[in-house]
């Protein structure tokens, strides 16, 4: 089992959704069961932090010492990750994750040319 988010994580990904919704979003702890690589028949149980926005949830799992995964979701079958699986550093972990759904959702609301456009 990885070790659980430290007050200091925590602290990083509550500012960064301070800064990116300019008021404060609760990242709430969370267990989640996921596989550490594509291969592995095995899911296995990591601390997350989760919070929603709108429609639209979030966690980043911490897959072990200073690793980090990520992935936004609107329904069970509509998940999304940032095109990279793991992040070293968590305050990129979590701008990316939010980049990547802004645009996103800027792009279903038809305010971005479609990927590879």
């Amino acid at each position: 089992m990885s070790e659980d988010f430290t007050p200091d994580e925590i602290s990083i990904v509550e500012s960064t959704l301070l800064e990116r919704y300019g008021r404060q979003v609760p990242a709430e702890l969370a267990d989640v069961e996921l596989r550490l690589h594509p291969d592995d028949r095995e899911l296995v149980e990591r601390p997350a932090l989760y919070w929603e926005s709108g429609e639209c949830h979030f966690v980043i799992a911490k897959v072990g010492k200073n690793q980090f995964r990520s992935q936004f979701y609107y329904r069970g079958h509509q998940q999304y990750g940032t095109g990279r699986e793991n992040y070293d550093d968590l305050h990129n972990c979590a701008v990316t994750l939010l980049q990547v759904q802004a645009d996103h959702q800027a792009e279903q609301e038809g305010n971005l040319p479609p990927k590879g456009a």
